[in-house]
């Protein structure tokens, strides 16, 4: 993939990133580092459970998200990271055996009023499961660096 700079993106533009599979045992794993509640860890408890079965951590979820955006490397050359995640919605649990994939859509495209250097792109994300179901929605901002003038002089 050829290195794209906030200049390079548009309003609309959709990026779909490969799958993952969430397994039983990473889920478990997850979980009991970050998030041990019992229906993350337990599998009897969670078959007994309000989910009717164990389900991922909402955080093992964004993870899986984050990872799987990054993966694409779209934002590699460009990132400068992001002041916060907007709203997070969490429409259906994950499973084990799930495959996730990420489908990230560019909302807004704006350049930067206090610094010059850089641009700020709005992002929806919707990861999605095998089925097409909504798993995860969020919204997030992130600053992107501007073309670097010796790289834009060079193309002209």
């Amino acid at each position: 993939m050829t290195d794209r700079y906030f200049e390079d993106f548009r309003t609309g533009e959709r990026f779909v990133s490969g799958g993952m599979t969430i397994t039983e045992a990473a889920i478990i794993d997850f979980a009991r580092q970050w998030d041990p509640q019992p229906f993350h860890i337990d599998v009897e408890f969670s078959n007994k459970w309000a989910f009717e079965g164990l389900i991922a951590s909402g955080l093992h979820t964004m993870c899986a998200t984050l990872r799987l955006w990054l993966d694409l490397g779209v934002f590699r050359a460009c990132s400068l990271g992001s002041p916060g995640l907007g709203e997070t919605q969490f429409p259906r649990p994950v499973r084990p055996g799930d495959t996730l994939r990420v489908v990230t859509d560019i909302v807004e495209l704006r350049p930067s009023a206090s610094k010059p250097d850089r641009g700020i792109a709005r992002i929806r994300q919707v990861t999605i499961n095998q089925r097409g179901e909504h798993v995860m929605e969020q919204e997030t901002t992130i600053f992107l660096k501007k073309r670097p003038v010796a790289v834009a002089s060079a193309r002209s």
